[in-house]
């Protein structure tokens, strides 16, 4: 189990370079773990079903939940006329389980989980990874590389090259090393893995976003 983590809502801007600026405040080592367990996958199918179960409950179209989905934000959505979640993102996990980890957080603020309970095996949510509170002026994100310059620390403290480090998370070490200049997402199994390698809740690396 991943430890409590006391955690304040941080917002950050990438047009403000905040981001850039909290990657020089990685949290140290003694506020990490090391996790003796296997890394567990996120379960996109866990996730489609969930979304099923609760469209299903309130009786709406897909098209319907991906509206309530954009609507969470939408005073920032009136601000900056971004394109909305497509329907065909939500009904092609059925077929196609993998999402990006920005569409995740969509779904998973409209369910009010947690990433944690979408890992296999899980038997239930816990509140101590909860995600950040935001209003409708914000949208959850990644902060990326946040995410990026804590994984490297960690592996240059654990004396691992990238391709070792690739082994380990089940991905190629393009994957790892494209996080310093991902613009917008990963695969959210990735980023799941990741936080799960280095002992973090994944709230830790999420934030109410302007973008």
């Amino acid at each position: 189990m991943l430890p409590r983590v006391r955690r304040r809502a941080v917002e950050l801007d990438p047009s403000d370079k905040t981001a850039d600026r909290m990657v020089g405040r990685v949290p140290g080592s003694a506020e990490t773990t090391t996790m003796d367990q296997p890394l567990q996958p996120f379960d996109v199918g866990a996730l489609y079903s969930a979304l099923e179960d609760k469209r299903n409950r309130l009786g709406l179209s897909w098209q319907s939940v991906a509206n309530q989905l954009w609507e969470l934000s939408f005073d920032l959505n009136d601000r900056r006329r971004d394109h909305p979640i497509s329907p065909s993102t939500l009904k092609n996990m059925a077929k196609h389980p993998r999402i990006s980890c920005q569409h995740a957080l969509f779904m998973l603020r409209w369910l009010g989980r947690t990433p944690e309970s979408f890992l296999e095996g899980a038997t239930g949510d816990d509140e101590r990874f909860a995600l950040p509170v935001t209003g409708p002026d914000r949208r959850l994100r990644w902060a990326l590389k946040l995410l990026y310059a804590s994984m490297d620390e960690k592996r240059r403290q654990d004396g691992l090259t990238w391709p070792a480090l690739a082994v380990i998370l089940g991905c190629s070490p393009n994957q790892l090393t494209g996080l310093r200049t991902a613009k917008f997402a990963t695969g959210m199994d990735l980023a799941i893995r990741i936080v799960q390698w280095m002992g973090r809740p994944a709230a830790d690396f999420v934030y109410p976003a302007a973008w």
